[in-house]
Parts: structure tokens; C-alpha cells; sequence
């Protein structure tokens, strides 16, 4: 165990204690000597009891431009132990380096999640907005997940808050594709519908007060899935809470997956 820890020590910047558990600093999940991979690293929240509890990854927002990795207060808790990582943004690198990155992580997840008393068997992915766009394109195209040896469908659990759907406004911008202008291709959660996924939740703001039309883009995810065969899905809108705020309440919802 002291082995264990003084590992951690070494590959962490910081490691920072509350009354509840432990938030590690800034690990490396990725060795690469690629452009900009110095953001490939993560944060993990493991409760002082931890033992064999679900792992949450949580991925940030910022429209896939932008943000950085946190640990949510609303998670930090003995229920179980939480991975936030950063990854890589555009426009300095393309949208598959974002999707790649965040198949690391989930790699990362599976090999060193018991080492802090988390159950690599009962991983549930989850973020806000491009963060939550990740986990669903994590869990619904199969091959970023499949070129480290893992079954998307294998997965816990999925809990996006207020996602896009179609193809992300990021990579439709750098193709000089307007906002208001959806598409769907390869990029889009939606392009990758099908029956056998794993549990999927989608969260969304106030219909009237959300991004670009979010909660109709969520609603035309969760009717597909359903046509599809897919049967384990919710879809859940919370109103008087725009695309920022919605967060909060998004993450109590989030806290009932576990």
C-alpha cells in the first residue's frame, strides 16, 4: 500500500485531502509526444472508504474550444469515485483528437480505477455539454472505445447533460458550417443510433431557454434509440434552467445513476 501511494506521489503534481477523501492532481493518461497533449491529464476523487464503488468520469464543457478539468463539489462524496480529465481542444487540433483523448481516458479509467477503490466493471460516463457530447459519442460509436480493447456496450451507464446530438457545432464551424445550420455525419451521437447501446440519460435545460434548440435534439435522440430497440433510456428536462445552469440540478440527477 505504501508502494501504492508513494507511486501516486510521483506521477501527481498535488494531492489534496477534505474530511470526505482524496482529489489527486493532474495525472498523466496519455504518454504520447503529441501536439498538445500536455492537457491529457486527470483529476480522480476517491472517498476515504472506497471500496469496489462505481467510477464516474466526468468530462468538462466549453464547446470543445475551451475549459478545463474539475471535480464537481455535488460528486465529492462516499457514494463513489469520480475521474475528471482534460483533453485536448480545437481548433488547434481536429475533432478526432478530442474523441481520441477521451477514449484514453476511459482506458485509463478500466486499468486504474481499483487502485483507487473503484470498480473498473461499473464505469459511468457523464459531463456537460461538449463533455456530455463525449460520452455519448463514447458510448454510441463503438470504434474510439474498441481501439483500446473495450466494449462501449459494456459500460454502466451514460448520463449526458444537455449534449449535442447532432454533429458538434465546433467541428461544423471549422468546416465553415453556421450554428444554426445541423447536420449529421460521423460526428454526431445521432449518426451512431442503436438498440444494444448501454443505459443512456439524457438532461436537458428549459426547452425555451436552452442552446440552439438542445432539448428537440435530445428528444430526437431518445425517440431513435426507442425505434431502435433501445429500451434503457430517460429523457429528462429541467425547467426554469437554461444550458449554464441546468448543471446543478443536472448533477443531482446524475448522483441517482449510482
Amino acid at each position: 500500500m505504501k508502494k501504492a501511494l508513494l507511486t501516486l506521489f510521483l506521477f501527481s503534481s498535488v494531492l489534496l485531502c477534505n474530511a470526505k477523501g482524496t482529489l489527486t492532481k493532474d495525472i498523466p493518461y496519455r504518454p504520447e509526444k503529441q501536439p498538445g497533449t500536455e492537457r491529457c491529464r486527470l483529476d480522480v476523487y476517491a472517498p476515504d472508504s472506497a471500496k469496489n464503488l462505481p467510477v464516474v468520469i466526468w468530462w468538462h464543457g466549453g464547446g470543445l474550444t475551451g475549459g478545463n478539468k474539475n471535480v464537481p463539489k455535488e460528486l465529492r462524496d462516499d457514494r463513489a469515485m469520480v475521474i475528471a480529465p482534460a483533453y485536448r481542444l480545437m481548433p488547434a487540433v481536429p475533432i478526432d483528437s478530442c474523441l481520441s483523448d477521451a477514449a484514453a481516458a476511459v482506458a485509463w479509467a478500466v486499468e486504474n480505477a481499483s487502485r483507487f477503490g473503484g470498480d473498473p466493471r461499473r464505469i459511468i460516463i457523464s459531463g456537460h455539454s461538449a463533455g456530455a457530447y463525449l460520452s455519448l459519442m463514447m458510448a454510441l460509436d463503438k470504434q474510439w472505445l474498441a481501439a483500446h480493447g473495450i466494449d462501449a456496450d459494456s459500460l454502466e451507464g451514460v448520463v449526458a447533460l444537455s449534449p449535442q446530438t447532432i454533429t458538434h457545432f465546433a467541428h461544423r464551424d471549422s468546416q465553415g458550417i453556421k450554428a444554426l445550420t445541423p447536420t449529421i455525419d460521423k460526428y454526431a451521437p445521432l449518426y451512431h443510433v442503436r438498440g444494444n447501446a448501454a443505459p443512456i440519460t439524457l438532461i436537458t435545460g428549459d426547452a425555451e431557454l436552452e442552446l440552439y434548440g438542445r432539448y428537440e435534439e435530445n428528444a430526437y435522440l431518445w425517440r431513435m434509440l426507442r425505434l431502435n430497440g433501445h429500451t434503457s433510456n430517460k429523457l429528462l428536462k429541467v425547467d426554469g434552467f437554461d444550458h449554464g445552469t441546468m448543471v446543478r440540478p443536472g448533477l443531482q440527477l446524475l448522483r441517482r445513476a449510482y
